[in-house]
């Protein structure tokens, strides 16, 4: 059974930095991650494939980096700047395709943790 595990997250100050970080129990071809805000609303903000290529979502460009290690199975997103917006349940996902495009593409997906940015 495949398994992603998360950690990191939690409570910060707007304009302070969180890492997290998701371990796969096997490798993926392509990974990322995603946020559930208010409303439910889920948005893909950032993923990276094998070859080491990532995409981030323009609300979070120059913020966000999505980084992943040789293992193909352990991946980060460091958050920086954050903002009272980036507030959500934030969620790691995994694909058994070359690329992660939509969301649709994560086959897997973590358990989730949240985030909470106070001004």
């Amino acid at each position: 059974q495949v398994q992603l595990v998360q950690s990191g997250g939690g409570p910060v100050e707007a304009g302070g930095s969180l890492r997290l970080s998701c371990v796969g129990s096997r490798y993926f071809y392509c990974m990322g991650w995603f946020r559930q805000g208010p409303g439910n609303t889920e948005e893909k903000i950032a993923s990276i494939t094998r070859n080491g290529r990532p995409v981030t979502a323009d609300s979070v460009q120059g913020r966000f980096i999505v980084s992943k290690d040789n293992t193909e199975s352990r991946w980060f997103l460091q958050m920086n700047n954050l903002k009272p917006e980036d507030s959500a349940m934030y969620y790691c996902g995994a694909s058994d395709q070359a690329s992660c495009a939509s969301l649709t593409h994560f086959s897997y997906r973590g358990q989730g943790t949240e985030v909470t940015v106070t001004a």
